[in-house]
């Protein structure tokens, strides 16, 4: 009997995580991304196709800016749900692997882990496809700055 009440508050999370999401980083809102799943570690992120964001109108694929927003945000995401505590992070290093089109008219999933947590820096690892991991539109390979000393918008700051 648990277990619908465990899902609609999964998705009451995840609700509440989108609207964050899309307030923190509105480029993120603007693209439509989605946070589909969150674990230690982990995240997944759906972006919706859009007609706004094909890259070339004869084919309707889309543009390899949205797919590499898209895997940024997730491999972000990846990194906060590693960390203990929040911190403010920033994109130090973000390689794309462009391995075919994606399909037109179909939305892009990506995965992401976390795979390394250094007092600086989180080394990220992921994936965008349609249906199958093992079958990637794209790969990535990132690194992400983590603040750690106090300072100026750092949560460990105290306020002016």
């Amino acid at each position: 009997m648990t277990e619908p009440r465990d899902r609609s508050d999964q998705v009451a999370r995840l609700a509440q995580l989108n609207r964050q999401f899309h307030q923190i980083v509105p480029h993120n809102r603007a693209l439509g991304l989605e946070v589909v799943e969150l674990s230690d570690g982990d995240a997944r992120m759906r972006l919706p196709y859009s007609p706004e964001l094909v890259g070339n109108p004869d084919t309707g694929v889309l543009h390899g800016g949205a797919i590499t927003s898209l895997m940024d945000a997730c491999c972000g995401a990846a990194v906060f749900m590693k960390l203990p505590s929040p911190v403010p992070i920033a994109t130090l290093d973000l390689r794309i692997d462009y391995l075919r089109p994606a399909d037109p008219g179909r939305d892009v999933l990506a995965l992401a882990t976390c795979y390394r947590l250094t007092r600086n820096v989180a080394f990220v690892r992921g994936v965008a496809y349609h249906e199958d991991e093992a079958d990637p539109v794209a790969s990535a390979a990132g690194a992400f700055m983590l603040a750690t000393a106090p300072g100026r918008g750092s949560p460990r700051s105290p306020a002016p």
